[in-house]
C-alpha cells in the first residue's frame, strides 16, 4: 500500500447509490460528539447490526453523527482508513492486521461474527452432479473467484485450498465484487467462487448453484478451522483511540445496542426493520433466509473478538499464505485488538 495516498482519488458509494467524496474523518456537526465517516466493505445482511444502529438512530442517541458509506471492498476500506478519509472501517479483521504490518497502527474495537461467513465455496450444480467437482480437492487445476488479491475472500480461498493440499495447483482470481464473482461462475468463466450466504441462497433458488464448502457445516468447519474465527469487525487507526476516544465509545455503544436488538428479534422482525433502507438490491425472501443463517450461528451475540479466535486467524494468515510467521509475531492480540470500548458498552 502506498503511504502517500491521493485523498482526492478516493470516492465511496452511499447506501442510496450516490457518489460522495469522502469527508473529513471527524467534524463538529449535529451530534455533540461530532461526525464520523463510517465505511463498510459491501452491502449484505451480514452487516445488520450497522443497519439497525443507523435506522434506529442509535448513534444519534449517543450524541454521534455517522455518515455511512459503502466502500465496496476490504482493500478499499483499509485504503480509505489509512488515507484518513474515513474514521471507522468495517471489513475483514485480517485487513486490520495487514494495515498494522504496512506501518499503519490499527485497532479492532468491535466484532460482527464468530465464524467467517464468506468462507463458503460455490460451484455450478451441473459440475457437481456430473461428478466433475465433488470436493475442494477437485478444484486442483481450476479457478476460484475472489474479490481482490489479499482481501478476506482471497485469504479464505487460499487457506481452504491449502488445507485441501491443492494451493499450488489452483488459480485464485480477483474479479472485483460479489455480483461479478457470481456471474462468472454461473457463466462458466471460472469453476468456483468464494461466496456469501446470500450468494449461495440466490444461486440455489435459481437452480444452478451448489455449495462445495459450507461454513454452517459444523464438522467441515471444525476440521478446517478448528473453532471460532473473526470474519469482519470495526477497526480504527490507533491514534483515534486517544484523539477521538469519546466518539469511538459512543459508536461502539450504539453498535452493542444494535446487537441487542438482533439478539432479541426474530429474523422476520430484523428484515422488516432494515430491508427497505439498506437491502433492496436483494430479494426480501433471500435476505430473510440469510438472516436466519447468520442469527443461528454466524453472528457473535456479544461482539467480542477473543484472543483464541484472533490466534486462529493469525494461523490462517501465516505459514506464508498471506504473511510469514515471523512477520505476524509483530501483531500480537494486545497490539491489534482493544475490547475496552465494548466492555464499557456492555456494563
Amino acid at each position: 500500500m502506498s503511504r502517500n495516498l491521493d485523498r482526492r482519488s478516493f470516492m465511496a458509494v452511499s447506501a442510496g447509490g450516490t457518489l460522495l467524496a469522502a469527508l473529513p474523518v471527524v467534524a463538529r456537526a449535529q451530534g455533540k460528539l461530532g461526525k464520523v465517516e463510517y465505511g463498510v466493505a459491501s452491502i449484505d445482511p451480514l452487516y445488520s447490526a450497522a443497519y439497525v444502529a443507523l435506522k434506529r438512530d442509535l448513534f444519534k442517541q449517543q450524541g454521534l453523527e455517522v455518515n455511512y458509506l459503502n466502500t465496496q471492498s476490504g482493500p478499499r476500506s483499509k485504503q480509505l482508513l489509512a488515507a484518513g478519509q474515513i474514521g471507522i472501517a468495517t471489513s475483514g479483521v485480517n485487513d486490520a492486521i495487514a494495515l498494522n504490518l504496512a506501518g499503519k497502527d490499527t485497532t479492532v474495537i468491535y466484532g460482527f461474527d464468530q465464524r467467517v461467513p464468506f468462507a463458503n465455496i460455490m460451484v455450478r450444480k451441473a459440475d457437481f452432479d456430473s461428478g466433475k467437482i465433488k470436493s475442494v480437492k477437485d478444484l486442483a487445476g481450476k479457478t476460484i473467484a475472489v474479490t481482490q488479491p489479499q482481501s478476506a475472500t482471497w485469504l479464505m480461498a487460499t487457506y481452504i485450498s491449502d488445507r485441501a493440499g491443492i494451493l499450488k495447483q489452483v488459480n485464485i482470481r480477483g474479479l472485483g465484487d460479489f455480483a461479478t464473482m457470481m456471474g462468472a461462475v454461473k457463466a462458466g468463466q471460472v469453476d468456483a467462487t468464494i461466496a456469501t450466504i446470500s450468494m449461495l441462497d440466490s444461486a440455489k433458488q435459481q437452480g444452478w448453484g451448489h455449495t462445495l464448502f459450507d461454513v454452517t457445516d459444523e464438522g467441515a468447519w471444525k476440521e478446517t478451522f478448528g473453532g471460532n474465527v473473526p470474519g469482519v469487525g470495526c477497526y480504527v487507526l490507533q491514534e483515534s483511540l486517544k484523539t477521538n476516544g469519546e466518539a469511538l465509545q459512543a459508536f461502539v455503544t450504539a453498535m452493542a445496542k444494535a446487537q441487542d436488538v438482533l439478539n432479541s428479534s426474530t429474523p422476520e422482525q430484523i428484515v422488516d426493520g432494515i430491508f427497505d433502507a439498506y437491502l433492496t438490491g436483494y430479494e426480501r425472501e433471500a435476505t430473510l433466509r440469510a438472516v436466519r443463517v447468520y442469527k443461528a450461528g454466524v453472528w457473535s451475540r456479544n461482539n467480542d473478538v477473543s484472543n483464541d479466535a484472533y490466534t486462529r486467524l493469525i494461523g490462517i494468515m501465516g505459514d506464508g499464505r498471506q504473511f510469514s510467521n515471523a512477520e505476524l509475531e509483530a501483531v500480537p492480540y494486545k497490539k491489534v485488538v482493544d475490547m475496552s470500548f465494548l466492555s464499557k458498552a456492555k456494563r
